[in-house]
């Protein structure tokens, strides 16, 4: 079973963590289930950029963007060439290392 590294993050793990992930999972579905609460205000819908991460690791191992999130991640806050929305990035057979961006681009954050 594939792991996800998930690098410090100062609000939502500071001190990281590693999550065992089943294939065929969304990224996030598979950290939430570890503990780790992404935001995801769109509800996972593929609507918003509040659930993007960067892929340090693995990401070969993750089915390819579609142009639906190809075109939400223009719009998302400390874009990389490895970003994806985790609510759209399906787990493969590989260990994963990603980070949480310090922000999100939210206009109504439960957690202000």
């Amino acid at each position: 079973m594939p792991q996800i590294i998930v690098l410090p993050h100062e609000e939502i793990c500071p001190e990281g963590a590693v999550v065992e992930a089943e294939s065929g999972l969304t990224i996030i579905d598979a950290v939430q289930a570890g503990g780790i609460e992404i935001e995801h205000a769109c509800e996972k819908s593929c609507a918003c950029t509040t659930c993007h991460v960067i892929v340090r690791e693995g990401g070969e191992s993750l089915n390819e963007a579609e142009e639906t999130e190809e075109d939400m991640l223009d719009k998302a806050w400390g874009l990389e060439p490895d970003s994806r929305l985790s609510c759209q990035a399906i787990v493969g057979d590989k260990d994963l290392v990603i980070e949480i961006p310090k922000y999100t681009i939210n206009m109504v954050s439960e957690n202000h």
